[in-house]
């Protein structure tokens, strides 16, 4: 029995309860070895005297005690004492997702990614370590204080479904994946399917599925199909929208296959949240023929028609599109499923078989009708039907091969680029053409030609070409005095790189030991460094520290440090400083600092000091008589106003509300008389008054 004040492990000593589950409650403790406040969470009676349980969850909670992560509830300890079955955890002050949800109904689009995004990379983390969450919610997702997104109850998920623990203890079968209701196979993508029915709630403020018991909320994630977010907030950006969907797809195979393919996305719909660039993954269509829509053909002529052939880790200026490859991480336990989903894939490629050796009949029996029949084309050459033809006609747009031969090779570059088409050119030497003329290319004069497709132009070298230096991994400095220095032109793009330096060359092309004419165009690619996405800095100033904290979390930014200070100019309870201005742009990552309003001063302060006379360095002119002695706080009010011949002038005020002011001294100059040279009279002088200001400070009281 847990009571207040009780010393667990002879380190953690309980402070107070602060929260309750289906399994466990938890408690705020002191770690009195590190010195540092803990939240304990220990094992409800009904599980601790589950031994099977109790093994199975000392496992887990071990292997995710390994995971170090910002975006994680890090666990710090696992422990025992009078069957009381215990874990130590990172305690964080703030809210559930849930509740903030339902605080505020539903969240918009930016800040539901930009929390998506956090608990992905805390996913990420676990999944890299081989440890799956099974019961990601909005319930198990906290936003703390400081506005940092943090994923708790790793590893319990594994220990209570492997013991047959019912739906009300496991929490809501709401965010549930089809295979596990189905009670099966489940594995990382089980995890992306609950995520995005959490990111369904954050959008609507509603979950997909809903009924009256478990049993039939469960079915309905088996069978019904997935509603749109955008069906409930239509203003939810495509891209937002494709990003859900796709993670919610009944069969796991049509699903993001990693946490990084999921991340990648997320972060470009934050940049590019109208474009189109969810590409929805269909396993049934691998190997067969599809139509390519206009919108895929963008794609394809935005990724290939610009993009150097060895520019695999290079992403080009006119290539703004993310491309990422598809990993498939499996995890097999043959005591935790039923379901097979190699039956699955097996089934799929027969049929995918079956399909094929169909078109073959069809192919063969085209062949027989038609064979005789049309223009006489090249026996070498495969057949296609009309109707085959005029499909991928439709599909793909073409260009017809201009004739290049005998033109220079710059030339016939730009005419290529013209069109559409990616050219490489590769040097011979010849005795016969000119240097820098096209001798030939890989593609016939009219023929038809996808657009984006890459020409090959081989051109002369001149009888005695130059050999290319190899200029990659050298400055484009460097390079480029490499490159001219024996006679070539070059020519600079510029690509971003997550692995290579800025400013150093990545590729070139003719490549490094061909021989090229003097005067010929090397082109070389040169690393613009990582590409950064700059955020804009939200104006944080007048608002609450906690509608602040949400604007930073919506904008992607973190709150680092919070500090309250006196701040007439601002009520208590508003911000009244931010450490980088609205308006500006600063790096993913970046944290700011934020001051809280206490309100004006409450202190009160005296002045007790002697008002000395005037010396001779702030007054050379004064000769003596009366100055007329005032002392002004801060806030304007007069605290003193007197004229006086005596000094020092004695000082005894208090209660004053600010904490400074300024005394004044104000002294008259007689002006010197004068002669009328004209009928002798004397004309007086006219009087100066003058001023001397002192800045004073003042006691508190």
């Amino acid at each position: 029995m847990i009571k207040i004040g009780m010393m667990i492990g002879d380190r953690y000593e309980i402070l107070e309860k602060i929260g309750t589950g289906g399994m466990s409650d938890v408690y705020k403790a002191k770690d009195h070895k590190l010195n540092r406040f803990v939240a304990v969470k220990v094992l409800k009676q009904e599980f601790s005297e589950n031994a099977n349980f109790v093994s199975k969850f000392r496992i887990e909670a071990q292997a995710a005690a390994g995971l170090m992560h910002p975006n994680i509830v890090n666990v710090y300890d696992v422990g025992e004492e009078n069957n009381l079955h215990y874990i130590v955890m990172e305690l964080v002050e703030g809210i559930t997702l849930k509740k903030y949800i339902e605080k505020k109904a539903r969240l918009s689009y930016k800040e539901a990614v930009s929390i998506a995004i956090q608990v992905s990379m805390g996913i990420e983390a676990a999944h890299n370590n081989h440890i799956i969450h099974r019961d990601i919610k909005p319930q198990n997702i906290i936003i703390s204080k400081d506005g940092k997104v943090k994923v708790t109850d790793f590893g319990i998920a594994k220990a209570a479904t492997s013991n047959t623990i019912t739906s009300n203890v496991m929490g809501s079968v709401h965010y549930t994946s089809p295979e596990q209701a189905r009670g099966g196979y489940s594995d990382e993508k089980s995890d992306i399917y609950s995520l995005g029915i959490t990111m369904f709630e954050m959008l609507t403020g509603r979950v997909p599925f809903n009924g009256e018991t478990t049993v039939a909320i469960a079915i309905k994630h088996i069978q019904e199909e997935m509603p749109s977010p955008a069906e409930f907030v239509p203003e939810i950006p495509g891209s937002v929208e494709g990003i859900v969907l796709k993670c919610c797809q009944k069969s796991p195979d049509r699903r993001y296959q990693n946490v990084q393919e999921l991340l990648a996305d997320l972060k470009q719909s934050l940049l590019n949240p109208d474009e189109d660039f969810v590409i929805q993954n269909d396993p049934d269509m691998d190997g067969g023929t599809r139509m390519i829509s206009e919108n895929d053909m963008a794609q394809i002529k935005r990724r290939t028609v610009y993009q150097e052939p060895e520019e695999d880790s290079m992403r080009l200026l006119s290539d703004t599109e993310a491309m990422y490859e598809d990993e498939e991480l499996e995890e097999e336990d043959p005591e935790e499923y039923d379901y097979n989903p190699r039956v699955e894939r097996v089934t799929t490629v027969l049929a995918i078989l079956a399909g094929i050796v169909i078109c073959i009949i069809i192919i063969i029996l085209a062949v027989k009708v038609f064979g005789g029949e049309g223009d006489e084309k090249d026996p070498s050459s495969p057949i296609i039907s009309d109707e085959s033809s005029a499909t991928q006609s439709s599909a793909m747009e073409y260009v017809s091969m201009p004739d290049v031969k005998g033109i220079n090779v710059e030339d016939a570059r730009n005419t290529l680029i013209n069109l559409g088409l990616r050219p490489e050119v590769q040097y011979e030497e010849s005795d016969n053409i000119d240097a820098g003329v096209v001798i030939s290319a890989n593609v016939e004069k009219g023929e038809d030609v996808a657009l984006g497709s890459t020409v090959v132009l081989t051109a002369s070298a001149g009888p005695s070409g130059v050999e290319v230096p190899d200029v990659v991994d050298d400055t484009f400095e460097e390079g480029e005095r490499s490159l001219t220095e024996l006679g070539f032109a070059v020519t600079k793009m510029e690509g971003y790189s997550d692995t290579i330096e800025k400013g150093v060359i990545v590729s070139q092309s003719p490549v490094a030991g061909t021989k090229a004419p003097q005067g010929s165009n090397i082109t070389v690619t040169v690393s613009l460094g990582k590409e950064e996405v700059k955020l804009q800095v939200p104006n944080l100033i007048g608002q609450t520290e906690q509608d602040g904290t949400i604007s930073a979390v919506e904008a992607g930014l973190e709150i680092s440090s919070v500090s309250y200070v006196f701040n007439s100019e601002y009520p208590e309870g508003q911000i009244c400083y931010q450490s980088y201005s609205h308006g500006s742009y600063v790096d993913p990552g970046t944290t700011l600092e934020i001051k809280v309003s206490k309100g004006p001063e409450s202190n009160t302060y005296r002045y007790n000091t002697s008002i000395a006379a005037l010396s001779r360095e702030e007054a050379p002119d004064y000769a003596g008589g009366p100055v007329v002695v005032t002392l002004i706080g801060d806030n304007e009010q007069v605290l003193l106003e007197t004229t006086t011949e005596v000094f020092p002038v004695a000082t005894n005020i208090s209660g004053i509300k600010c904490s400074g002011g300024t005394v004044t001294l104000v002294y008259t100059v007689k002006g010197e008389p004068t002669i009328n040279p004209d009928t002798g009279e004397t004309i007086p002088g006219q009087d100066q008054e003058k001023a001397v200001h002192r800045r004073v400070e003042f006691t508190v009281e």
